[in-house]
């Protein structure tokens, strides 16, 4: 869990004083509402109590605008939006959040209007998970005689882009019974950019409805908004004013509802959002598909399926909600089971859902509102609960990618991998200065091969058989040694609450080394092989003996064994329980438990005592050590409150300070919240209960390919500077063209950049300042060349250009040297012993900075 970008100041609003009264309300007031929730790119929030109080929002803050509109009798009001000006808002009574729908309810004196947004995330049935749709339902009913009613429904351009001046194209299909609207990027660039503060611009944003119970047009968004208003129809055609960005006249893909008379009875519509986005994960420098399309399957399968299924489906995520709700209710109470409701969705949402070469699922968290990295580690332990409540199918595609990476012989280290990239690149390691390192210390090696272990032994008690477990044995066996080494007393080390910095002899990070031993020898046994199972078991239990002592400070543990009148949460403990490994003294959890009552602030427990901020996911998991509800509740009832009061309106948070003191960081969006689902599998029978449920049958990914061959064609500066004509001011247009003046520019040698920046060996030449463009004419060498692509260092966003044109792009920071995909059109001008300008400009948004780069013909393993 990385350091934020940046820091978000806010202070709870007054309400707080009524929290008392308030809290007791029927349901949770959501900071945000999940609207779209399908995965990091697509993922559409309302922000704001009141859905047409606000622009629907991207998780990021950016704008991706869903507009709903509903004429009475001639007269229009805003459902979903806070535009147009001038159209009064139809008063909301309500909104609920279930685990796959949020429900808003509408009424005036004329009718009464239900606005439902369902994405049937049902964990038993994975091809219907894995599809990228929700359905958007309106339910009308009059209080009384006959209303005349139409509804307007449009979905922004902006959903496709990563920035408002990309162009887009746009075009409609008939898809069976369905008009199917779609608009996407001109430029294709798949799987760019990548990053946290980014947004999807490759594929395809679709909109699709009954076509006998609609009409539909795509055009700029005033246009059709002004002519629904005025007499509730949209224009005969569609606006051919392609391809244009999407910040001029906004175009919309929009359909319109004519319900006629509408009486005491309900009228309901529909219609269907979708992504496309043909290649969703670059594995190892292959495109995977997303999961649905893996045998095939195109947008019309998916959107005729979706409507074909909806009556069925929509039936099924109620009885889901249903079935989750009473049982979060008999685990965790009320509360518990409309936080975990918030949550449900979120998790997934935060992550990709690919098929590998094999056609199997992997599941890859993106580090939301941090370092955007992929398939972080410490991301996928805090997240697992949910996933192993959904089944072992889940559990075991989110811990695959990790584990198979950590099986390639490109990963040299005897301890776990904290990341596999940078979302959606999972092409390696970037944190700690990448798969290459040599500093151990800026890595987690006993968190992260904790991590993994503990899962893999959860996973194998969830099916009753280690078989993932043993296809990664030789690594579990690796990591195991290393903890048994290095875990029990850790050297100054960062371990997952890596914003508080690093931290020697970690008490908490020691107890899941203790356990994670525990757990291998766990596996032992379930492998057949008992004698190693009772020696693991026994040096867990000695070790665990030895912790009480070292870690006691009377009525609690330390935060650090060398740290008197200092305590923390030992979140890790849960596993001594959920897993049944008996390691601690039995009294350990319940000692500490009380102890934490009496460290409780107004909005929850802090993480440790040099803090007051706390850990969502971490309160969670430290409160299913509790051995009663009334404990549970004391420690977790805050998180609700907070939730209830707080003026910080984000998509779900998972860290906040708890006592109501600015600064908050503001991690949201994140799937780490699929922990607060610990406390469901921490009940035997209810784990039993779901796991039971998932009847797929999947194994046998493939491995990582083998790491390319990279040769050199023009050298970066990383060991040797080289020397690059540059400038800080903003250049003319024609700046990256082979015929461009730039003798007027400065000569220096890269790296540019902030010294101390990750992926610097050696300053070249000071850059603090926010853009920087830099040129250099080459002579390619003869050739011949397999692959040409740009080796990049880059912090943060950068765009590279051969002879004026666009070669490369990516945003955010790398923090090593790494490979961009180069564009074709690029690649024709590269040939051998051709002379070309390469041009790149680099900005600068916050922290660190570094510019360079070189060219290298990659060449496949062999």
């Amino acid at each position: 869990m990385k350091l934020l970008h940046s820091a978000t100041v806010f202070t709870l609003s007054a309400i707080s004083a009524l929290l008392p009264i308030c809290a007791g309300a029927q349901d949770l007031r959501p900071p945000a509402t999940p609207l779209v929730a399908i995965n990091p790119n697509f993922s559409i929030w309302s922000r704001t109590t009141n859905l047409n109080d606000s622009t629907t929002k991207h998780w990021t803050g950016r704008d991706h605008a869903l507009v709903s509109l509903i004429r009475i009798d001639g007269k229009t009001y805003r459902l979903m939006g806070a535009g147009p000006s001038g159209v009064p808002a139809l008063p909301q009574l309500s909104v609920k959040v279930l685990p796959t729908r949020s429900i808003y309810d509408f009424e005036n004196d004329a009718v009464h209007v239900t606005l439902t947004f369902t994405t049937p995330s049902l964990p038993d049935d994975l091809d219907v998970l894995a599809r990228p749709v929700t359905y958007l339902t309106w339910d009308v009913k009059s209080h009384g005689g006959s209303h005349t009613v139409s509804l307007y429904d449009s979905t922004s351009s902006e959903l496709s882009v990563n920035e408002t001046n990309q162009q887009v194209v746009w075009k409609r299909e008939t898809f069976g019974p369905l008009t199917a609207l779609s608009v996407g990027t001109k430029d294709q660039t798949y799987l760019v950019p990548s990053g946290d503060d980014t947004r999807i611009d490759w594929g395809y944003a679709y909109a699709a409805a009954n076509a006998q119970q609609s009409k539909s047009a795509i055009g700029g968004n005033i246009k059709l908004l002004t002519s629904f208003i005025n007499d509730g129809s949209l224009p005969s055609s569609d606006d051919t004013r392609q391809p244009r960005a999407v910040a001029d006249d906004q175009p919309v893909l929009a359909f319109t509802f004519d319900l006629g008379k509408v009486g005491s009875k309900p009228v309901s519509r529909h219609l269907s959002l979708a992504y496309d986005e043909i290649y969703s994960i670059n594995f190892f420098r292959q495109k995977l598909q997303p999961f649905w399309r893996r045998n095939g399957a195109t947008p019309s399968d998916l959107l005729q399926a979706a409507e074909k299924d909806y009556d069925s489906l929509t039936k099924r995520s109620a009885d889901f909600d249903a079935t989750m709700m009473a049982d979060m209710t008999k685990v965790g109470g009320a509360k518990y089971a409309q936080v975990t409701a918030l949550a449900y969705r979120q998790t997934l949402a935060g992550s990709g859902l690919a098929a590998d070469p094999n056609k199997q699922p992997l599941i890859f968290p993106k580090e939301n509102s941090s370092n955007g990295c992929i398939a972080t580690v410490d991301i996928i332990y805090p997240a697992a609960p949910q996933f192993l409540l959904m089944g072992p199918t889940y559990a075991k595609a989110l811990a695959a990618p990790a584990m198979l990476y950590s099986a390639a012989s490109r990963w040299k280290f005897p301890f776990a991998p904290h990341d596999l990239g940078t979302y959606p690149k999972a092409t390696g390691q970037v944190y700690g200065g990448g798969e290459n390192s040599t500093n151990e210390g800026d890595m987690m090696p006993v968190e992260e091969s904790g991590n993994l272990i503990l899962l893999c032994d959860a996973i194998a008690k969830q099916e009753g058989n280690p078989d993932f477990a043993s296809r990664f044995w030789p690594q579990l066996t690796k990591w195991e040694q290393y903890l048994e080494k290095y875990g029990l007393d850790p050297e100054d080390q960062l371990c997952t609450d890596d914003f508080m910095g690093h931290l020697a002899h970690n008490s908490n990070l020691a107890v899941k080394a203790i356990l994670a031993i525990a757990a291998y020898g766990d596996l032992c046994r379930m492998r057949g092989d008992a004698a190693s199972a009772d020696k693991y078991q026994a040096l867990a239990k000695a070790d665990a003996l030895h912790w009480t002592e070292a870690a006691s400070d009377g009525d609690h543990s330390r935060l650090a064994f060398d740290k008197p009148n200092s305590w923390s949460q030992k979140y890790n403990l849960v596993w001594d329980k959920i897993s049944g490994l008996n390691v601690f003294p039995a009294d350990t959890a319940q000692k500490e438990i009380a102890y934490y009552k009496t460290q409780m602030k107004q909005y929850g427990l802090p993480l440790d005592s040099r803090t007051k901020l706390t850990k969502t996911d971490w309160e969670y998991w430290t409160a299913t050590l509790a051995d009663n509800q009334a404990d549970f509740e004391t420690i977790t009832n805050p998180i609700y409150d907070y939730l209830y009061v707080t003026d910080q309106r984000l998509p779900l948070v998972d860290s906040y300070n708890t006592d109501d003191t600015p600064p908050n960081p503001a991690f949201r969006a994140r799937p780490v919240v699929g922990g607060f689902f610990i406390k469901a599998i921490s009940d035997p029978a209810i784990w039993k209960k779901w796991s039971a449920a998932d009847t797929a049958k999947v194994g046998g990914w493939a491995n990582v390919p083998e790491a390319p061959v990279i040769q050199p064609v023009i050298a970066t500066s990383e060991n040797t500077a080289q020397s690059w004509k540059y400038t800080t001011d903003r250049p003319s247009d024609d700046w990256n063209k082979a015929g461009f003046d730039d003798t007027s520019w400065k000569t220096g040698a890269a790296p540019f950049g902030k010294a101390g920046t990750s992926g610097i060996k050696m300053l070249g030449t000071s850059w603090l300042t926010d853009d920087i463009w830099i040129r250099r004419t080459v002579t390619l060498p003869a050739g011949p060349f397999t692959d040409l692509q740009f080796l990049v260092l880059h912090d943060d966003d950068v765009d590279i250009y051969v002879n004026g044109v666009l070669a490369a792009t990516e945003g955010g920071a790398n923090g090593s040297y790494q490979l961009l995909d180069t564009y074709a059109a690029a690649q024709a001008l590269m040939t051998p012993g051709a002379t070309v300008t390469i041009a790149a400009h680099i900005r600068q948004t916050g922290g660190d900075q570094s510019a360079d780069l070189g060219l290298a013909d990659v060449v496949p393993a062999k």
